[in-house]
């Protein structure tokens, strides 16, 4: 099981390209399985969930192919399997899109229960029931989703009970060969859902108010193939951002979308940081300061992001004052404070809220990633601590980051992947 080594200190300075979102990228794959032909999807990033992706694609069927600049060709005309196994969908959350594509084109699919990270519960009950609001009829059945359709899905009027990108997501796709008009209220409104409903009116469908609250879908008899690049990860860029002005450094990152990230830019601008944008680039100069604490409380789009909590935990361990951070979408999600105080971080947890209290240093040590976003927050702990940090348990940060060892290097920093023990309770 591979480690990561960490010896922080340096100042990271330098310039960047930032990697395609993953988060775009999982159901814009998913969505691939709609078309009547060939599509394109260019600016995917190297991950372990596209990979998964990927491969659960081709246990469906799916023909796949990748061209000399690394673009992936799909062809799902050739799908011969509705259902997609435990053994791919246990480890990937983002499984579960496959199962509105899958029902619309087909009237039939069987999607096992995902798995993923265990920052919280994430069910999937409101996708079932905007499906079934649709016209499925769905079953559970030794652990899988089993969902049919006599005929073709309809049109309906969706009323979400809470915001779900996920599901927002699995009804758009469903919804784009149903025959009749849907409406999704309280629809999900992240950039990642506005690239999946832009891919989508490139194939063909009738798609209007991505990025609002209520979107509607004009469900049309068929869509075709076509070539679609996908948007820059807002979350890679956000976290660069963070680690650069927890070293008190200086960074360019190209191919990153400020409208994107305003308010995580306005938080890093209150923790000291000079920032300037154009239109898909961003610069940040610390200026060797040390950063100011901030406050910070998760929410759905355009709310700060549930996915820079950690980053910004970390920067405030040593940052100038008394940060509070309040996680409101995921009940485990500052679990890597525990992580985070081994190093010499002082945090203590008040329900849902974090209060860090920033030191003059911390100390590198051992510590173990529990999720995706908390491992990034110990490799940044990591830059700015005395002495040598590991970090175990990458396979998680290598379902989000592209190459971070590389890209962290090129700024400056001492960072190694090296093979290390297998920790107790580890799975692949």
């Amino acid at each position: 099981m591979d480690n990561l080594a960490i010896r922080g200190g340096r100042r990271l300075e330098g310039r960047l390209k930032v990697s395609g979102a993953k988060n775009a990228a999982l159901p814009i794959l998913a969505a691939t399985l709609l078309p009547e032909g060939t599509t394109t999807l260019r600016n995917l990033p190297h991950l372990h969930d596209v990979t998964t992706m990927i491969d659960l694609l081709g246990c469906l069927g799916v023909q796949l192919t990748i061209d000399e600049k690394l673009a992936v060709e799909i062809d799902a005309t050739t799908i011969a399997n509705r259902r997609a196994p435990y053994d791919l969908v246990k480890t990937m959350r983002a499984s579960i899109l496959v199962l509105g594509p899958l029902l619309a084109r087909f009237g039939e699919a069987q999607v096992s229960f995902p798995g993923g990270c265990a920052i919280g519960s994430r069910p999937v009950d409101l996708h079932l029931k905007g499906l079934q609001a649709m016209g499925a009829t769905i079953t559970i059945e030794d652990g899988y989703i089993h969902a049919t359709t006599d005929g073709r899905l309809r049109g309906a009027d969706i009323a979400m009970e809470t915001v779900t990108v996920g599901g927002t997501e699995n009804l758009l796709m469903a919804a784009a060969l149903a025959d009749g008009t849907t409406v999704i209220r309280n629809a999900a409104r992240e950039p990642e859902v506005v690239d999946l409903a832009q891919c989508l009116n490139a194939m063909g469908a009738k798609i209007s108010g991505a990025g609002q609250s209520v979107v509607t879908i004009e469900g049309v008899e068929r869509l075709h193939g076509c070539e679609y690049s996908v948007m820059p990860d807002r979350i890679e860029a956000g976290t660069y951002l963070v680690a650069v002005a927890a070293t008190g450094g200086k960074i360019r990152l190209d191919e990153a979308l400020p409208e994107h990230l305003e308010v995580v830019l306005d938080k890093l601008r209150e923790a000291g940081a000079d920032i300037t944008v154009g239109k898909n680039w961003i610069e940040l100069d610390m200026g060797g300061r040390c950063p100011k604490a901030v406050s910070i409380t998760t929410a759905p789009y355009p709310g700060f992001p549930t996915d820079m909590q950690a980053q910004f935990t970390a920067l405030n361990t040593i940052a100038e004052g008394v940060g509070r951070v309040t996680e409101t979408v995921f009940e485990n999600r500052l679990i890597q404070t525990h992580e985070l105080n081994r190093m010499g971080a002082a945090i203590q947890i008040e329900g849902n809220t974090a209060i860090v209290t920033g030191q003059k240093s911390l100390k590198g040590a051992p510590v173990m990633a529990s999720d995706l976003r908390a491992s990034a927050s110990l490799v940044i702990a990591g830059l700015v601590a005395s002495g040598e940090t590991i970090v175990d348990r990458i396979y998680h940060i290598d379902r989000g980051y592209e190459c971070i060892e590389e890209k962290l290097q090129s700024l400056g920093a001492d960072i190694r992947r090296q093979p290390g023990k297998v920790v107790a309770g580890d799975i692949t």
